[in-house]
């Protein structure tokens, strides 16, 4: 089995973070959003994956390199423009050959479940197994309508009125047969190629395509408060490791992980929390469910449930709260104690008084 990762998309409702990196690299528990889907992938024993990019395609090679990081061997195809998810199927056509693969959106966080579906599809040898999950508002999402035995009956993307609350979450389990479904498809509405039209037209010809309901995490990441709850997901599950240095005045409580070259004083760290690579910490209150990026400056802060990029600086300010402060931003000074909430984009200086 190969893999297709999709990760063209723009992002736009993770502005203003996407605006200077790819959304699939905002980092959750310090590793990007598309880290973990090679993992999740890799997991399933996959070693050859193509990656689909669009115009931030070297912000996201600088990443992912050729894979060897992540035992897997990764191919690059460039979409010229967003046409859809079967224009991605279309353009990897040479790469795929007739091999079965795995189609996975490189903006989705997954933990647990796949592994039992991917084990259902070879077992099963349907044309096509969807992952899906049931969801409170289905208006959002593609559905699929499917008979008692999990079978494919209808596919519709974003129904005003849903007949089913089963949504496909963005990995597919296909053979070589969507080819022909992709190619026999038109553009929809919105001029994209849908990857719900071309399995819809498997489903009218006859082909066998199933669902498994996803029993693990799941979130697809386009908004911020979704990448804080898969920072809460994956903290939850940290091992503590202590690689900086921690003085005697300074308190750990729970699962932390504080990197290479970090040092941290006179502070309280509550895990789950990382404190990345490099960074400084003093007089801090830090977490729980906090991720802190490598080269941050801590000092005289209370953070808890953020995430804090790359190079960040957080001076004088207690009380930051469900935020994510982006690459090299800057806050300062707050003499209050009141919980603030940011989403700061990269670069940024904000002051805060009281």
């Amino acid at each position: 089995m190969k893999a297709l990762v999709l990760s063209g998309g723009s992002g736009t409702r993770l502005r203003p973070f996407s605006y200077s990196m790819p959304k699939q690299l905002v980092p959750v528990a310090n590793r990007p959003i598309l880290g973990h889907v090679i993992d999740s992938v890799r997991e399933l024993g996959v070693t050859s994956v193509a990656v689909v990019v669009g115009d931030r395609s070297e912000d996201i090679r600088a990443v992912l390199g050729d894979g060897s990081s992540h035992d897997v061997d990764i191919t690059y195809i460039r979409q010229e423009a967003p046409l859809g998810l079967a224009h991605c199927v279309r353009i990897a056509r040479r790469f795929l050959g007739d091999d079965d693969f795995v189609m996975y959106l490189g903006d989705n966080m997954l933990t647990g479940g796949l592994s039992e579906i991917a084990d259902r599809f070879r077992a099963d040898r349907s044309d096509a197994h969807l992952a899906v999950r049931k969801v409170d508002d289905p208006r959002r999402f593609g559905v699929a309508e499917v008979d008692s035995e999990g079978r494919v009956l209808r596919l519709v993307e974003k129904p005003e009125h849903p007949v089913s609350d089963l949504a496909v979450i963005g990995v597919y389990f296909l053979t070589a047969a969507v080819h022909e479904a992709v190619d026999a498809i038109t553009p929809s509405e919105r001029g994209e190629l849908e990857i719900t039209d071309a399995i819809q037209w498997m489903v009218d010809q006859g082909g066998d395509v199933r669902t498994s309901v996803h029993q693990g995490f799941w979130r697809d990441t386009g908004r911020v408060l979704d990448v804080l709850d898969c920072n809460r997901e994956l903290l939850a599950g940290l091992k503590p490791r202590i690689l900086g240095a921690v003085d005697p005045n300074s308190r750990i409580v729970g699962p932390v992980v504080v990197g290479e070259g970090a040092r941290v004083t006179r502070s309280h760290l509550a895990g789950p929390a990382v404190i990345g690579a490099g960074a400084v910490v003093s007089d801090s209150v830090v977490g729980p469910y906090t991720s802190v990026g490598d080269g941050c400056v801590l000092d005289r802060a209370g953070v808890a449930d953020s995430i804090v990029l790359e190079g960040a600086a957080v001076r004088g300010v207690i009380g930051v709260h469900s935020s994510v402060i982006g690459r090299r931003a800057s806050v300062t000074d707050s003499p209050v104690t009141h919980r603030r909430t940011l989403f700061i984009g990269d670069d940024s200086k904000v002051e805060v008084h009281g």
